[in-house]
């Protein structure tokens, strides 16, 4: 009797760290590229613990066959991907502003490091994505990330068919509407940035003989850099708003 008491808490502890784990390979303020894997899996494993007593009776029995067993480790698997990747997809969008305010200032070619990409980037993405992923630390909305996953068992429930269906189709309507939420972050420098070529543009056709790329160009960045200084308390604000709002529908609230 013990040992199948044992043996079920252990299951059930498995099953809850596949779909954790996997949601936290992607979710902000955990799976960045630049933690450790080890201290990635010992987060994981604590947060496993606390969750057990709580989710551990939403687990099923342990099924009887293998290939059963395998199924519900895939599924699990999905979902917890599909949550971390949904919170990944909305993180994009300061990417996208900051593409697109590093094209409209003239940084388009100041490259750096990017931390949470692991790769290049524009400066002014590397900028925003690290201040989104630390402010999403320090307001505490990675708790409310947790809790999506904690509550994900009562809307997904294991060992249920997955609706991959509806899955694929959140998961579009979350990258178009990340793609828009980065296009309204950076609408201010659109908007300066139209209205400077237009002005270029009249300067050319007015003085042909004048080099207008650079006379504009270190106007253009410091125009950049300090409408930067000035929108991004409001970038982040509206960024932080529409992040907490989009993982709203998650929870059991």
């Amino acid at each position: 009797m013990l040992a199948g008491l044992l043996s079920l808490e252990v299951f059930a502890a498995a099953m809850i760290f596949v779909r954790l784990g996997s949601a936290l390979m992607f979710l902000p303020g955990f799976g960045e590229a630049f933690i450790s894997i080890r201290i990635r899996l010992a987060i994981a494993l604590l947060i496993t613990l606390v969750m057990l007593p709580v989710l551990g009776p939403l687990i099923p029995p342990v099924p009887d066959s293998f290939v059963q067993i395998v199924l519900l480790i895939l599924g699990e698997s999905f979902v917890g991907l599909f949550l971390g990747l949904i919170a990944r997809a909305l993180m994009s969008a300061l990417s996208t502003a900051g593409m697109i305010i590093a094209n409209m200032s003239a940084l388009a070619n100041a490259l750096t490091n990017d931390p949470t990409a692991a790769q290049q980037g524009s400066i002014i993405s590397s900028l925003l994505t690290m201040l989104g992923v630390v402010l999403v630390m320090i307001l505490d909305l990675h708790h409310l990330l947790l809790m999506a996953v904690r509550d994900s068992y009562s809307l997904f429930p294991p060992g249920e068919p997955l609706m991959v269906g509806d899955f694929a189709d959140l998961m579009s309507r979350v990258v178009s509407q990340s793609f828009i939420l980065g296009f309204q972050l950076a609408s201010p420098f659109i908007a300066v940035g139209i209205i400077f070529y237009l002005a270029l543009g009249l300067m050319s056709r007015l003085m042909p003989q004048m080099q207008v790329f650079f006379i504009a160009m270190p106007l253009q960045i410091s125009a950049g850099l300090l409408i930067l200084y000035f929108a991004l308390p409001a970038i982040m604000r509206w960024f932080l708003t529409d992040f907490q709002e989009s993982m709203m529908p998650f929870l059991n609230i």
